[in-house]
């Protein structure tokens, strides 16, 4: 390789060392390890990569590398792929940022949505006994009423985020908030 060539592949592998550092840094947001985080910025540059590969390039044990693969595919952010003619398992990052996005932010809230619900159901139901309930003050019935109203106040938010996984999942969104290609 001549100096200008060397430089080159430098300014590359910087460029990519720049990316990786950014995305390993800011994957918390989805509630991955710091070790998984540059497993996935290590693969997005990837084709794919064997658990022997990951381990090599990142000098990680075998049990950190293997949660970290087991998170990231939770996450729905590495797949396993297939090699024909080879017995290792292969791996490749999610590229598309949106699938990802969709499929991280979405299973949360569905999460969020489906837990709230059902408490707010069962609340709403011990609100009512006691509103019937005979031996109730006038100041507890009253009480029962003022919880029971604000917990059906809140279930606009949680129709609203269940609306909003709805349209994220079927891509309507994207009529709101288009994708910028630019």
């Amino acid at each position: 390789m001549n100096e200008s060539t060397e430089a080159s592949r430098a300014k590359i592998e910087d460029a990519k060392d720049k990316v990786i550092g950014a995305i390993a840094e800011t994957m918390d947001i989805y509630g991955v390890t710091p070790a998984a985080a540059n497993l996935y910025a290590t693969m997005y540059f990837k084709d794919q990569m064997t658990l022997d590969e990951m381990r090599t390039e990142l000098e990680m044990s075998k049990p950190s590398m293997s949660t970290s693969v087991r998170k990231l595919q939770e996450n729905e952010m590495v797949k396993k792929t297939f090699t024909r003619g080879s017995r290792k398992h292969t791996y490749a990052a999610e590229k598309n940022f949106f699938r990802s996005f969709m499929a991280f932010y979405c299973h949360m809230w569905e999460r969020e949505v489906k837990m709230n619900m059902e408490a707010i159901e069962e609340a709403q139901t011990d609100l009512i006994d006691a509103i019937k309930d005979s031996a109730s003050t006038p100041e507890i019935v009253a009480e029962a009423k003022k919880y029971y109203d604000q917990l059906e106040d809140s279930k606009t938010y949680y129709r609203w985020l269940d609306s909003l996984v709805g349209s994220i999942r079927s891509g309507e969104i994207f009529e709101f908030l288009p994708k910028d290609a630019k």
